[in-house]
């Protein structure tokens, strides 16, 4: 019992449900991530690859194996027509607008580009782009309603 005393022991557990609001905003927390990543390795020169398991089946025998494939990620940035770097803000197939009527962020280079993501990514983990999340979260899901 003398190594516990070295340890701060608390009354808390684990909540068996997180709220919505903060899964989404992991989940846009993480693409961010890669997103960082993507523009790192084409700064550096070396591509980024993110691994996934998909299942396939196999056509002789029939039975189905997991394989690990690359994951594809989309850069969510493009150049405009004067030459400018613009970076949009995506959760799922949506677009997050930042401020009202202002989806991109415009920058001059690609380091400011990752320091634009960390920025909206440190953002988002605050809380501060919530109910932009919660619209986006809302219109991608009336797409899945069923019609009668």
């Amino acid at each position: 019992m003398s190594a516990l005393t070295a340890l701060k022991l608390v009354a808390l557990k684990k909540p068996a449900h997180q709220p919505a609001i903060v899964i989404r905003r992991n989940k846009l927390s993480s693409r961010l991530w890669e997103q960082i990543q993507l523009a790192k390795g084409q700064i550096s020169g070396t591509p980024f690859v993110l691994m996934k398991f998909r299942s396939i089946k196999d056509k002789e025998t029939g039975i189905r194996k997991h394989v690990e494939v690359p994951k594809r990620i989309k850069p969510w940035w493009f150049q405009t027509e004067e030459g400018n770097v613009c970076v949009s803000i995506r959760y799922g197939a949506c677009t997050i607008e930042l401020a009202k009527g202002k989806p991109s962020i415009q920058v001059d280079s690609a380091e400011d580009l990752i320091k634009a993501l960390e920025t909206v990514k440190i953002a988002v983990e605050a809380g501060d782009l919530d109910p932009q999340i919660e619209l986006a979260s809302s219109s991608l899901g009336s797409g899945f309603k069923r019609q009668l």
